[in-house]
């Protein structure tokens, strides 16, 4: 579906912010090794999925998706540009052609370079709204949108030669974008800015349909690109001070927005449904998209090139996308693997302190089993004038600032303080172990701890 024309100076901000939108759409599409017969790319689609609403409310996925966050509209002419994409599951099926031209389905079509196998495919849609932000205050703006179920047909040769077909078959999706804004109480001119996408599809379920039935009728790696001309967003995981109130009551269901725009801008906001920080960036020593949600570059890059030739024909054959990750791996050059390799993302002028590495001394230039100032069972440090070191019970309650969901689970749990460490950058970091947690003692014996800052924890209040 085409997006409308974006306002003047969006479009080309939204350019900019689709690269890591992308990174989104495509978070997991196809696991490594890549190819269609490996067990972890037999259930897909983990991010972002909008299910039809009688597919249930009692399963995992859900029918919206709603995005809160504050706006800062300048001027009465202020429009606010929103591009929802996602992907929409497209079933290939693999047909041999026969002697007498007809086609029969075969479970796989043998080619010198590929195996074609029958295969979900995500083709990428994107709707577009472009509205002045005055409509959305009262009852807003609603924008239905509905994508027709499809029939694709690709011919496949071989050496000129016709020797099967793909069918492809992509269902009807519909859907509905929901606009509304309202004014935020006190002195600021801010508005609470709510979309609410949902999957509005007909479907339902019949005896025995399996979720990939669904999927069929699903917006999938749902996600919302939000841009305001004139004016800027506020961001909610670091608001600024008046705003805090205000953001705290921002409702954000299965996906989490962020500024998208580079620094010292905040005009373009992205609503995904992977937990990101404010600002996310590419690497730029990526030498392309992996589409592995778990992707190492170096290593994905150097495992993929060791793929054998059948396991390659096979990951060609399965989705273009793979086959191009193939196709990238055996040609990168050195120069550009060496790049993958310990890329440096801060450096700091190296002091008198610190022993030249050509000495080669025989301890590391830090040892903190040699270093008589720190002793991490029995330092201690003071938080909320109370002493706190190894034995003492605290409070955890991690940092806004920290986008690791593991970290914010744990808000208002109890833990027991098992070390507290300093770091040759003079930060203290105190290891805690969970309370109730029945593998503690196993985390115990292998020293592996959970860390947070000081400013991250309370003490507990010693009981008489």
């Amino acid at each position: 579906m085409t997006a409308p024309v974006l306002p003047t100076g969006v479009e080309e901000r939204f350019a900019a912010a689709r690269q890591i939108a992308d990174a989104v759409l495509f978070e997991g599409y196809v696991l490594y090794p890549y190819r269609a017969s490996a067990a972890k790319n037999r259930l897909r689609w983990q991010f972002g999925v909008l299910v039809p609403p009688g597919y249930g409310t009692d399963r995992a996925e859900h029918s919206h998706q709603r995005t809160e966050c504050l706006i800062e509209p300048r001027g009465a002419d202020a429009r606010l540009a929103v591009e929802l994409r996602f992907l929409r599951a497209q079933r290939r099926t693999v047909q041999r052609a026969t002697e007498d031209g007809a086609f029969v389905p075969v479970e796989a079509l043998e080619l010198a370079d590929r195996r074609l196998v029958p295969w979900d495919e995500g083709a990428e849609e994107r709707v577009g709204v472009d509205v002045p932000v005055a409509d959305l205050l009262g009852d807003g703006v609603e924008h239905l949108f509905s994508l027709a179920a499809a029939d694709d047909e690709e011919a496949v040769y071989e050496d000129g030669v016709l020797v099967g077909r793909l069918l492809r078959r992509r269902e009807r999706v519909d859907g509905v974008i929901r606009l509304t804004a309202t004014e935020v109480p006190g002195p600021y001119a801010a508005l609470r800015l709510s979309a609410v996408v949902s999957n509005t599809s007909s479907w339902s379920p019949h005896d025995g349909a399996e979720r990939d039935d669904a999927l069929a009728h699903s917006l999938i790696s749902a996600h919302v690109l939000l841009g305001l001309a004139p004016g800027s967003f506020v961001s909610v995981t670091d608001p600024p001070e008046w705003a805090k109130a205000a953001v705290a009551e921002c409702r954000n269901e299965y996906c989490w927005p962020v500024l998208v725009d580079g620094p010292g801008r905040d005009d373009v906001m992205l609503a995904s449904p992977i937990i990101l920080e404010d600002r996310p960036q590419i690497a730029p020593e990526s030498p392309g998209v992996l589409y592995d949600a778990t992707e190492i570059d170096e290593i994905l890059a150097l495992r993929t090139a060791a793929l054998t030739d059948e396991e390659k024909r096979e990951a060609r054959g399965t989705d273009a996308r793979a086959g191009a990750v193939v196709d990238l791996a055996d040609s990168l050059p050195p120069e550009v693997l060496d790049r993958l390799h310990g890329a440096v993302r801060a450096l700091r002028e190296v002091t008198d302190t610190r022993v030249a590495a050509t000495e080669r001394p025989e301890t590391p230039w830090w040892d903190p089993g040699g270093d008589p100032s720190v002793d991490p069972e029995h330092d201690h440090v003071v938080v909320d004038g109370v002493r706190v070191a190894a034995g003492s019970r605290v409070v955890l309650r991690p940092g806004q600032r920290r986008t690791d969901a593991q970290d914010a689970f744990l808000h208002g749990r109890t833990a027991l303080v098992e070390a507290v460490l300093h770091d040759v950058d003079g930060a203290v970091h105190v290891a805690v172990t969970m309370d109730g947690d029945p593998g503690a003692d196993l985390w115990r014996a292998q020293g592996r701890f959970r860390y947070f800052q000081p400013d991250e924890i309370a003490p507990v209040p010693e009981v008489p």
